[in-house]
């Protein structure tokens, strides 16, 4: 794949992880048990929804000249990876957590895959 058709889908996958990361307080009304921690109500509940709206509002913006912002398109691949996978054994420890199985832990893993196959590269020294 050229670098021009690369920097295309990243800037449309920036987009639309982004857009995900805001709509995830929405997400989990409508599938609770793929999208949603924990049950009932809990104070890390809002903390994580903020930190998510704003993460996804800096990926649109990184969607604009994704070069610029190499290093935020990292941390979101690889603490992606890292949320997706305390959650995977977290969910396989607790039986009433496995919709996460087929919710926001493959979510986390496609981010996490996506982003690091098309991460702009390191400019030549």
């Amino acid at each position: 794949m050229d670098d021009a058709k690369r920097a295309h889908l990243l800037r449309i996958f920036l987009v639309l992880f982004g857009i995900v990361f805001i709509l995830v307080y929405p997400l989990s009304l409508v599938w609770p048990s793929g999208w949603h921690w924990g049950q009932g109500y809990s104070h890390f509940w809002p903390m994580i929804l903020g930190v998510y709206v704003v993460w996804g509002v800096y990926l649109i913006i990184a969607s604009r000249n994704p070069a610029e912002h190499r290093s935020l398109i990292s941390f979101t691949a690889w603490a992606s990876l890292v949320h997706g996978v305390i959650m995977a054994v977290q969910a396989a420890q607790d039986s009433r957590e496995t919709g996460h199985f087929i919710g926001d832990v493959p979510a986390l893993i496609l981010v996490f895959l996506v982003l690091i196959w098309l991460a702009p590269r390191k400019a030549a020294a």
